[in-house]
């Protein structure tokens, strides 16, 4: 069974992959879209999320697609900001307090849980090394997650990030203070910065 005209349309607006609402939208039903599966016309990336056979999966955007609430930091957004060159084996994400992530951890996601009215806080979009569009956390509020979550990681890739983002032009130091507030750790990401500025 080929690709329909309209479905390889669908792919190529979307960056090479489809979800299953998106091609119910555009009259495909599931039943058609299991057929250009096994034909190997289509494939299943992961739960409800297609591509076509030749595209590499952009597990990043696939994992965003099928679990709108998580949002990429820590290492993960360190990588994504080129504030380390540790490229993440295991993805880092925050969810909200109360998120289910049994599956998550069960696929090799590190999880951190926040105050819903905290998870939101800073989140800005970045692209993935396929182009796809992913929501993470912001440079500053990158910074204050991995000062806040020191014990639990890497010491020398939260001391390389905070050396980084201290020579980048685009830093927001106002923000950044702002943002060490609100998580209570002033005092913390003083002595970090103290040493570095």
């Amino acid at each position: 069974m080929p690709l329909p005209s309209e479905l390889q349309i669908l792919l190529q607006q979307n960056g090479g992959t489809v979800t299953t609402a998106q091609a119910n939208d555009a009259g495909f039903s599931n039943e058609r879209l299991r057929l250009l599966v096994v034909s190997g016309n289509l494939e299943r990336a992961g739960h409800g999320v297609y591509i076509s056979p030749e595209d590499i999966p952009d597990k990043m955007y696939i994992a965003q697609l099928r679990r709108p609430k998580l949002i990429y930091s820590h290492e993960t957004a360190l990588f994504l900001h080129d504030l380390t060159d540790r490229d993440p084996i295991n993805y880092t994400v925050t969810v909200p307090t109360g998120y289910n992530a049994n599956k998550l951890r069960e696929e090799g996601f590190t999880i951190f849980t926040v105050k819903r009215e905290l998870h939101e806080l800073g989140t800005v979009q970045m692209e993935t090394m396929f182009g796809h569009k992913v929501t993470a956390y912001g440079l500053e509020r990158t910074i204050c997650d991995c000062i806040r979550s020191r014990s639990q990681m890497d010491i020398a890739v939260v001391i390389d990030a905070v050396k980084r983002y201290a020579r980048r032009s685009d830093k927001k130091l106002n923000v950044l203070m702002q943002m060490a507030e609100t998580f209570r750790i002033t005092k913390p990401l003083r002595s970090y910065l103290e040493v570095l500025l």
